[in-house]
């Protein structure tokens, strides 16, 4: 059903990825959708037919908004509310207070130094500043773009199962890396663009701004990890 590319990981096309998001939301009992998320690089056209988002929200809100909603849509960096998210996923750099930690030290009082703020952010996964034109966002059961990233909120069990999952096939250890910061935007996003599953426990934006629960987790799942794990859901699959 599925070819390998070089690097050992599957293709598909949006039919099957379109399949996958419909199993995922049945096999694991999702009250929402699985989010397709894709950044579109500098100068790359954005795909003709998705509408531009009719309001200013911050990345975590989009995500959310779309995973009840069911609608598609794609995001400017005007669009993005929170400078911070949008320039982890490389839609502009980091604001000067978020950089240098005095953000998080002064302003949000999370940390006891400056220093251990600003040693947080630069372990922070980040993509190069200004390398990314637009974010999409899409239902995966419905997304007509190839996405990058597939976005899964949901709770700790659902999350344990995504997991067993993917480690059906060849077993192993699911090594993740959280901090409570830059959450479905670097955690979410971009660690899982770079090629590792994220699990995330959410971050002061993303717990205040949003309707996700507190009894909801973050999934980041790279697009050419998702057969794999799908397959894995299949035969683990609670009736």
């Amino acid at each position: 059903m599925f070819s390998k590319n070089i690097r050992g990981v599957a293709k598909m096309d949006l039919k099957e990825i379109n399949n996958i998001g419909l199993e995922m939301v049945e096999c694991l009992k999702l009250d929402t959708s699985p989010v397709a998320v894709k950044l579109v690089p500098k100068g790359e056209e954005i795909p003709e037919g998705i509408k531009k988002a009719d309001a200013t929200m911050r990345h975590c809100q989009f995500v959310d908004r779309v995973r009840k909603s069911g609608e598609e849509l794609y995001t400017l960096g005007e669009d993005q509310m929170c400078k911070g998210g949008a320039a982890v996923m490389g839609l502009g750099a980091l604001p000067p207070k978020v950089a240098s930690g005095e953000f998080y030290y002064k302003g949000l009082k999370q940390f006891s130094t400056q220093e251990a703020a600003k040693l947080t952010i630069d372990m922070v996964p980040t993509l190069a500043s200004d390398t990314t034109d637009a974010v999409l966002y899409s239902p995966l059961e419905k997304s007509t773009f190839m996405p990058d990233v597939v976005l899964v909120i949901c709770n700790p069990k659902q999350i344990m199962l995504l997991t067993q999952a993917y480690m059906y096939k060849t077993g192993g250890r699911l090594e993740v890396s959280f901090v409570g910061k830059q959450s479905l935007c670097s955690d979410g996003v971009v660690q899982a663009k770079q090629g590792e599953i994220g699990v995330t426990v959410g971050c002061s934006g993303s717990r205040l701004y949003t309707e996700i629960s507190d009894d909801e987790m973050t999934m980041g799942i790279p697009i050419g990890l998702l057969p794999e794990l799908a397959s894995g859901l299949r035969e683990i699959c609670p009736n």
